[in-house]
């Protein structure tokens, strides 16, 4: 049995990531800013109240969890504004950079020591994050939150391999969630399968890679 930690898991992806692990028979502990009812039913162990943007309270998390092995740590919480050129505003393109990329790091910053040697991280990041796959522009802060997180992800590989920690970001598809209303081409359950299916099958060897969830390798 494995102990997982997913942030953003009271809905949509992390929901679904905590369904499946926690049915499985996995320790689920689901970190969210706000918890839901399909959450408790999970059975997961819940931490709400954890703005992944605030140090004080992923600080906070830590310490309470310094009994913890984490064996994967999912950090999923993101946001999506749709902004333009001629609707730029830099607030939201700051936003999306705390919640997306800075986000992330914090967690794994924060959760460091709680990372089992040989544990695996897998950063939900997405395809509008690469450069060279950017055939439409557009959507200004959550491109650049997401090749944010993407290079974050890169160093963090590097710098936890001496530890056997492997690092994999993470295209999850086209998903139909609230956070695009509800189109997409997935649903978060199929999603999440593909999803864990490359966390269980990351070796060191392919950390640091940015695939998508079908297991094929995406440009930077």
């Amino acid at each position: 049995m494995a102990t997982v930690l997913i942030t953003g898991a009271n809905r949509g992806i992390g929901l679904a990531l905590t369904q499946q692990f926690a049915s499985r028979g996995d320790k689920v502990i689901a970190v969210c800013r706000k918890a839901s009812d399909a959450l408790a039913a999970t059975g997961a162990q819940v931490e709400a109240g954890i703005d992944v943007t605030d140090e004080a309270a992923v600080t906070a998390l830590a310490k309470r969890l310094a009994n913890a092995r984490i064996d994967i740590l999912i950090p999923n919480a993101g946001i999506l504004e749709r902004d333009s050129l001629e609707s730029l505003g830099l607030d939201s393109v700051q936003r999306q950079l705390s919640v997306n990329a800075m986000g992330p790091l914090l967690v794994v910053h924060a959760l460091r020591d709680r990372l089992a040697d040989g544990a695996k991280i897998g950063l939900i990041t997405s395809r509008m994050g690469s450069v060279e796959d950017n055939t439409s522009g557009g959507y200004y802060g959550y491109r650049a939150s997401k090749a944010a997180l993407n290079a974050i992800g890169k160093s963090l590989a590097l710098d936890l391999a001496p530890r056997g920690i492997s690092v994999v970001l993470l295209h999850p598809g086209y998903v139909g969630t609230d956070m695009v209303g509800g189109h997409g081409d997935v649903t978060p359950e199929q999603a999440a399968t593909q999803l864990i299916a490359r966390i269980d099958g990351l070796t060191p060897k392919q950390s640091g890679t940015f695939q998508h969830a079908n297991g094929t390798s995406l440009p930077w």
